[in-house]
């Protein structure tokens, strides 16, 4: 995974999932998604107009891909959306799972209408002699749609970065091991819009040269394939973090070294950090106080604490306990 922000960084502005270093603006991961609707709307109904007029397998499949890649934006902005509500009595971790769930929706949708529709076509096109007409206006659409497509991609692309560039990680790693799924789905669609694109092309292109409209057909399935793989890697990775997974290594030892680093905090023994939604963590240490208090100031020091660190926007919720004498204590693995 890519190193996650620390919860005591007061400096940290982007979170782990997003950067490494604390928890991303949400308005530009709202931005990201209504580019990307807004974009593949028009692509979508360009797409569709083509397909009717020339006939051609792979631009029914790419048709297909941009209503479901269209589709599964507004499952995204409403992924984004209730994601960022506020806990309450009935969610005490909040409801940052719900992510996942509405990620996990669309990751579906582009399975089940992008890469089965593609697939089912460009099957029944296998057998087709008759060649498609109107060759140019295919040409033009895929155009218009690399350029509309390729924009999504690269705001995207620039949010990506940019988190990445702050976690000090590749920017496909992070991407691929985030816990932003809104910022990975509309990363991996737009990624995959753009070599669908290509595919599609060839496809119609080789249809064109030779007059056999199995290219066109083999483009359809290829474009279905890809959708497929694409998919099942989203609904995998939401899948992990449903489940309930654990930050990287890196953030781990970052979140121990902070702990270590309080002045009230002499040593810790168990450690236990768990996404509960993206850029949301919650916390569970056992350590040692510094000091002898008696129980009564101990409890309030390690209340005092908690809260504390709770005012960080990665943390969620924060548990901390006493740490009994003969536990060994945690070191840092930098």
């Amino acid at each position: 995974m890519t190193p996650e922000p620390s919860p005591a960084s007061p400096a940290a502005t982007q979170s782990p999932t997003e950067s490494g270093a604390g928890s991303a603006p949400k308005p530009e991961s709202t931005t990201t998604v209504i580019v990307a609707f807004l974009a593949n709307l028009l692509i979508a109904v360009a797409k569709t107009v083509a397909a009717f007029l020339t006939g051609s397998a792979s631009m029914v499949a790419e048709s297909a891909h941009s209503w479901a890649d269209t589709g599964n934006e507004i499952f995204l902005f409403i992924a984004d959306k209730r994601g960022v509500k506020k806990r309450d009595d009935d969610h005490p971790l909040g409801y940052g799972k719900e992510t996942y769930v509405w990620s996990m929706f669309a990751a579906f949708g582009l399975f089940t209408v992008g890469a089965v529709v593609s697939i089912q076509h460009g099957i029944s096109q296998l057998g087709a002699a008759e060649e498609a007409e109107d060759y140019l206006v295919n040409y033009i659409v895929l155009g218009v749609a690399f350029l509309l497509e390729g924009t999504s991609f690269l705001q995207a692309l620039r949010q990506a970065r940019g988190s990445a560039r702050a976690g000090q990680v590749p920017t496909l790693r992070f991407v691929l091991r985030s816990s932003n799924s809104t910022l990975r789905a509309v990363f991996a669609e737009d990624a995959a819009a753009l070599v669908g694109l290509l595919i599609a092309f060839l496809g119609i292109f080789l249809h064109q040269v030779t007059g056999s409209a199995v290219f066109d057909a083999v483009g359809s399935i290829l474009v279905g394939v890809l959708l497929g793989v694409v998919a099942l890697v989203l609904v995998d990775r939401n899948r992990r973090f449903l489940v309930g997974e654990s930050p990287s290594d890196e953030l781990e030892t970052t979140v121990l070294e902070r702990l270590l680093a309080r002045p009230e905090i002499a040593r810790v023994t168990y450690l236990h950090t768990e996404f509960v939604g993206p850029s949301r963590l919650y916390l569970v240490a056992a350590v040692d106080m510094t000091g002898d208090e008696t129980e009564e100031h101990v409890a309030v020091a390690l209340r005092r604490v908690e809260r504390e660190l709770e005012e960080h926007d990665v943390v969620e919720e924060a548990v901390l306990t006493l740490s009994t004498p003969d536990e060994p204590s945690l070191q840092p693995r930098r």
